[in-house]
């Protein structure tokens, strides 16, 4: 599994209807798109309490070759001719779990990054990240949860979809988003395989 992220931060003044509609009209295109497991297109917007206006679709790629496909083809051509071509987070996948809500519509996604601790070994920082993980994806109100790593920069990425709106969301979650809509292909797959 592969975790994946760009962020296009949009000016204060921004009609966020913009991206609605772009993602009501164009959504869909990727419903069936192979080798992902699912993508969530999320929105921040300053008058929810966003420090920014963003639109920062978010990917679960069950294959390296589902997200070479799209990043190589027209999907990200598309971001790329819209909007300037945007820095691509990755991560490589550590965990993924379906929560109690998992039949749910997700309303609301967090991304919590955190740093990995330089004095506390890889292999033992990962272990308490994936127990933690397994805990945190019983919580009420979770759709799914992935945890993913950067070894680039050492730092461990969860990222989340809840049922209920930001409000319904613990605090200590993350940076909220908005989800505006779910395709998911491969969802069934992206647990199939151990990461570890």
């Amino acid at each position: 599994m592969h975790a994946m992220q760009y962020e296009i931060t949009l000016p204060a003044d921004y009609d966020m209807e913009i991206i609605r509609k772009r993602v009501a009209t164009r959504g869909h295109l990727l419903d069936d798109f192979p080798g992902l497991g699912l993508k969530a297109y999320l929105l921040r917007e300053r008058e929810d309490g966003s420090p920014v206006n963003a639109y920062a679709p978010f990917y679960l790629w069950v294959t390296p070759e589902g997200m070479n496909s799209f990043l190589w083809g027209p999907g990200f051509q598309g971001i790329v001719n819209d909007f300037g071509r945007p820095v691509v987070r990755h991560w490589v996948g550590l965990a993924y779990e379906e929560g109690p809500a998992s039949t749910a519509a997700p309303r609301t996604a967090t991304r919590r990054r955190l740093p990995m601790p330089g004095d506390v070994a890889p292999a033992e920082a990962v272990t308490e990240a994936l127990a933690l993980h397994a805990r945190e994806a019983k919580a009420e109100g979770v759709v799914a949860s992935a945890l993913a790593v950067d070894p680039r920069h050492w730092e461990l990425l969860r990222f989340t979809l809840w049922a209920g709106s930001g409000t319904d969301v613990p605090a200590e979650a993350g940076e909220r988003f908005q989800v505006l809509r779910l395709s998911a292909p491969e969802r069934a797959n992206l647990g199939a395989t151990p990461c570890r």
